[in-house]
C-alpha cells in the first residue's frame, strides 16, 4: 500500500492516525424508536481502527426517517443510545461524526412513527420502490414545504447536532447527497419552487448553505462535515447536463467553503475536473469515496493531491479488521449483501477478524 495512507493527519479537532475512514452506510438495525441499541456500538467499535468513523444516516427529526431501522438523534433516548456508541468508538481509539440525514421524499408513511406524507422541495414523488412493513411499495408523492416550514427543519438539523454532541460525538456530517432532502433541493428535477429557496443556482443552494451554517454556529465549524454527490442519480434525481452540474455544485461549495467546516465529502462519480476545482476552492479536509477501486488504488485519490482521506464501505463492512488486513496485505472477507439490511448479528457484527480466523 501506498505510504501517504498510512500518514498522520488532523482533521477538525480530532487526531486521525492515518487517512483511512469507515464510509457512511445505511445497515437497518436501530431500535423501532429509532434508538441505537447494544448491537450498533459493538458495530462501530468493532471498526473503530478506521480512525474516522462516519455513522449510517441518522434522521433529525420524524419527518427525516426514509427506511425501517434507520437511527435517529432527536430524542433523550437516542442520545443515550449514541452515547453507548461513543464511548465504544473512543475506547478503540477512533473519532465519531454521526452523519445527518433527512430522507425528504425518500420515505413511506407507512416506515415513520407519525405516518405523516413525506416532506420534500415539491409536490414530485420519487417513483422509488422502497421496503415497507408490508413490502416494497412506491414512495408517494410528497407534500411540498411551506417556505416558512424551512426555517423549522434547518432548526431540527441544529438540534440533532447539539444532541449528537451531548452523546459524546467528536462531529457530525451534514449529508446533502445521494437522492435526500438536502439534494432533492439541489437538483432541478426535484425542485420546482418560486420561492427564495427554488428556480436558480443560487436559490437552490440556499438551504443546504443555511442548513450548514446553522450547524457550524450551534456545534463549531470544526466539528461539522458535508457529504455531496454531483451528478449521482440516485432517488429519482437528473441534475442535467454537465455544464449545469459543475455550475450548481461550484457556487455550492463557494458558499460553503468561508463557514470553514473540518471536510468536504464528495461522493465521486468520475468528474475529476470538478472534483479538482473542488479540492482548490476548499480551504480544509477533502474525503473522497468512489465506486470500482481495487484495494492498490486506495490512496490514488490522496497521492494526486485530489483527498486527504479514503473511506471504505463494503470491504469495512465485511473485515472489522480491515486496517491490519491492508497493512499485512491480507485476504479480505467477501461482503454478503443478503445480510447489508437484514437485521440482527449475521452478515453485521459476526465477520471474522483474522485472528479469529
Amino acid at each position: 500500500m501506498a505510504s501517504s495512507l498510512w500518514q498522520p493527519f488532523t482533521l477538525g479537532r480530532v487526531e486521525l492516525p492515518h487517512r483511512l475512514a469507515l464510509a457512511p452506510m445505511t445497515r437497518n438495525r436501530a431500535e423501532a424508536d429509532g434508538t441505537p441499541g447494544p448491537l450498533v456500538a459493538t458495530y462501530y467499535g468493532q471498526r473503530a481502527s478506521l480512525g474516522l468513523v462516519i455513522t449510517e444516516g441518522t434522521q433529525p427529526s420524524a419527518d427525516g426517517q426514509g427506511y425501517l431501522g434507520t437511527p435517529g438523534i432527536y430524542t433523550p433516548e437516542h442520545v443515550e443510545g449514541w452515547r453507548a456508541v461513543a464511548d465504544a468508538v473512543h475506547a478503540e481509539g477512533g473519532a465519531l461524526y454521526v452523519q445527518l440525514m433527512h430522507a425528504g421524499r425518500i420515505s413511506h408513511p407507512d416506515n415513520t412513527p407519525h405516518h405523516r406524507q413525506p416532506v420534500a422541495p415539491s409536490a414530485i414523488s420519487a417513483e422509488q420502490e422502497m421496503f415497507t412493513p408490508t413490502g416494497p411499495q412506491t414512495t408517494p408523492t410528497p407534500r411540498a414545504l411551506e417556505t416558512e416550514e424551512i426555517a423549522t427543519v434547518i432548526d431540527e438539523f441544529r438540534h440533532a447536532a447539539a444532541s449528537a454532541i451531548a452523546a459524546g460525538a467528536d462531529g457530525v456530517e451534514i449529508h446533502a447527497a445521494n437522492g435526500y432532502l438536502l439534494h432533492q433541493f439541489l437538483s432541478p428535477n426535484a425542485n420546482h419552487r418560486t420561492d427564495p429557496y427554488g428556480g436558480s443556482v443560487e436559490n437552490r443552494s440556499r438551504f443546504v448553505v443555511e442548513v450548514a451554517r446553522a450547524v457550524a454556529d450551534e456545534i463549531g465549524a470544526d466539528r461539522v462535515g458535508i457529504r455531496i454527490s454531483p451528478s449521482m442519480p440516485l432517488g429519482g434525481l437528473d441534475e442535467g447536463p454537465r455544464e449545469d452540474v459543475h455550475a450548481q455544485y461550484l457556487h455550492l461549495v463557494g458558499e460553503l467553503a468561508p463557514l470553514g467546516l473540518a471536510y468536504l465529502h464528495v461522493h465521486h462519480v468520475g468528474d475529476d475536473e470538478l472534483l479538482r476545482s473542488f479540492r482548490d476552492a476548499w480551504p480544509t479536509a477533502v474525503v473522497v469515496v468512489r465506486y470500482g477501486r481495487t484495494r492498490e488504488q486506495i490512496a490514488d485519490d490522496i497521492d494526486a493531491g485530489l483527498a486527504d482521506i479514503a473511506p471504505l464501505g463494503r470491504w469495512a463492512l465485511a473485515n472489522p479488521d480491515v486496517v491490519d488486513r491492508l497493512r499485512t496485505d491480507a485476504a479480505f472477507n467477501e461482503p454478503d449483501p443478503s445480510t447489508f439490511y437484514s437485521g440482527g448479528e449475521s452478515g453485521y457484527t459476526d465477520y471474522p477478524t483474522l485472528a479469529q480466523a
